[in-house]
């Protein structure tokens, strides 16, 4: 059973919401008007990561704080910028682009107080920014979702409310980067911290997108490395060991039936078979002190 935090009626007065931007000001423009006027009660804090249009002047027009950077940082650098500046008990990350509606925001913070600790907008098939971003993220869930044992239906949605004193137990972790939410949505997994889901709709991002596809996609692609090693390392590295060791075996069986001896082909991938193993042990136990809590 799942049990409501006190005072869950006023969540919002205690939350901060969090618009990481990088030359948004005309997404901004018409965002910031709608947060002030559905939420007057909430803290407003854009990031401004090194922009070079008007994204300050219209958060001064708007009387919304702003934390500008001399230069561009990366979303993840912005992220944990508001974090730490803000002072509301619950955060409420959302894109600066106007593609995240402000009414879900009741949605996310209605979910958070049954007792969750961090609630994601997931976004269905037509929010994607295309069908190959629209794959990927399907890869990504499904590969989270093995790798937890939990649904995760969107592990790279930037629109999420979490509770601010277990997020910011993680703002080491965060790169810099684009990967801000799937490192923190494993280390909530990793942490026994309740996650939950929301399905929401995304608009089209307002102005053009900063992901670049082939500079990005390599990144991205490191994504599904960090799924495991920041959840559980062996998961990664067992299969792999076991898959050179087989080969290793069937190299020896093969040349052992046409040559009659063992050749250097399968000692090597005997030796990376254990090798791959011995490293899936330390990034184990490296992990392990990496959610380790001193009482």
């Amino acid at each position: 059973m799942i049990f409501a935090y006190p005072g869950g009626a006023d969540l919002l007065n205690r939350s901060s919401i969090i618009l990481p931007a990088k030359n948004e000001a005309p997404a901004l423009t018409k965002l910031l008007p709608r947060l002030r006027r559905a939420y007057p009660d909430a803290e407003l804090v854009v990031v401004d990561d090194g922009s070079t249009d008007e994204t300050r002047a219209v958060c001064v027009g708007n009387e919304v704080t702003c934390l500008s950077s001399p230069y561009s940082m990366g979303n993840g650098a912005a992220i944990k910028r508001g974090a730490r500046h803000a002072s509301g008990e619950v955060l409420i990350f959302m894109d600066g682009d106007g593609q995240h509606d402000p009414a879900d925001i009741d949605r996310l913070l209605s979910k958070l107080d049954e007792g969750y600790d961090m609630v994601v907008g997931a976004r269905d098939w037509s929010s994607q920014a295309g069908v190959g971003r629209g794959v990927a993220n399907t890869i990504y869930n499904w590969l989270a979702t093995r790798m937890t044992g939990h649904p995760i239906l969107d592990l790279t949605s930037g629109f999420r409310a979490v509770r601010a004193e277990k997020f910011r137990e993680f703002l080491h972790l965060l790169p810099n980067g684009f990967s801000y939410p799937t490192t923190s949505t494993m280390a909530f997994f990793r942490s026994a911290y309740p996650v939950a889901y929301v399905p929401i709709t995304a608009a089209q991002r307002i102005g053009k997108s900063h992901i670049k596809p082939i500079r990005d996609g390599l990144r991205f692609l490191l994504i599904i490395f960090k799924i495991a090693t920041l959840y559980s390392p062996l998961k990664l590295f067992v299969p792999a060991s076991a898959a050179f060791f087989l080969l290793g075996c069937l190299n020896y069986a093969w040349t052992f039936t046409h040559q009659g001896r063992l050749t250097n082909g399968s000692t090597l991938m005997w030796s990376a078979g254990v090798i791959i193993f011995l490293i899936g042990l330390v990034s184990e136990q490296i992990t392990s002190l990496t959610y380790r809590r001193d009482a």
